[in-house]
C-alpha cells in the first residue's frame, strides 16, 4: 500500500504536474478518448485508480475506484462518484461495466490481479482500455533514471507493450487495438500530439481489448 499512502501525501505535487505538462496531459487524453469513442454510445465505464479525475472528467467517466482518500476528494469535486478501494481486489459486482479504463499501471501491486478483477465486472464483449508509458521507450527510461529523487515513480514498475498484451490474452482479452502519443522528450513538448496507430514510437501506449 506504498502507492497509496505517496499519492495522499503529496496531492498538490500530483496536480501540478498537470500544470506543468499540459501539453502532454492532452495529448494522452486525445490517445485514450480516440479508442473510447470506437465503443457504442450510451454505455457505463468506469476508471479504476482515477486520482483526481484527471482523466475521467474530460472522458465523460462518471465513476471510479480510487484508495487514496485525499486524491477522491479532488475527483468528487469534478463531478465522478468515487469508490474507495484497490485495483487487485474491486468492490464491484460481477459483469457490471461496459468498459474499465485504467492509466496508472505502474503504480499497481499486482498488475495480473488487477486485469483478472476487469475481466471479471466487465460484461460479456466488453473493453479494457489501459494507457501506461512503455517501458521500451523514453519517458519510462528516464523515470528510471532519477527514481531515487522522484516522488511518485520511486516505486513505479514499467511494463512493455507485449507484456501487457500477453497478460490479457492470458485472462481472456482478444481484439486488440493500439495508438500511441508523447513523441518527444516531456519538456520538449509545447504543442498537443495526436495519437498514432499501433506502438513502438511514442512513450504513452493506449492498449483496448475485448472480454472474451
Amino acid at each position: 500500500m506504498e502507492h497509496t499512502k505517496i499519492f495522499n501525501e503529496n496531492v498538490e505535487e500530483y496536480e501540478a504536474w498537470y500544470k506543468e505538462y499540459p501539453e502532454v496531459y492532452k495529448s494522452e487524453v486525445l490517445a485514450i478518448q480516440e479508442q473510447i469513442l470506437k465503443l457504442p454510445e450510451n454505455i457505463r465505464g468506469i476508471e479504476v485508480g482515477l486520482g483526481t479525475g484527471r482523466f475521467s472528467e474530460p472522458l465523460g467517466i462518471k465513476e471510479g475506484v480510487e484508495p487514496a482518500e485525499n486524491m477522491a476528494a479532488i475527483a468528487r469535486e469534478r463531478g465522478i462518484e468515487v469508490t474507495n478501494g484497490i485495483a487487485e481486489n474491486l468492490p464491484i459486482r460481477d459483469l457490471y461495466f461496459d468498459f474499465v479504463l485504467f492509466v496508472t499501471i505502474c503504480h499497481l501491486d499486482n498488475v495480473k490481479q488487477a486485469f483478472e478483477h476487469a475481466h471479471r465486472i466487465l460484461k460479456s464483449g466488453g473493453s479494457i482500455i489501459i494507457g501506461f508509458i512503455d517501458k521500451d521507450q523514453e519517458i519510462a527510461k528516464s523515470y528510471e533514471k532519477k527514481r531515487d529523487r522522484s516522488t511518485f515513480y520511486k516505486y513505479a514498475t514499467y511494463y512493455t507493450v507485449d507484456y501487457v498484451t500477453d497478460l490479457l490474452k492470458e485472462i481472456g482479452f482478444k481484439n486488440f487495438e493500439y495508438n500511441q502519443t508523447i513523441f518527444d522528450k516531456l519538456e520538449d513538448i509545447k504543442d498537443v500530439q495526436f495519437p498514432k496507430k499501433g506502438f513502438g514510437e511514442g512513450s504513452f501506449v493506449v492498449i483496448k481489448a475485448v472480454k472474451k
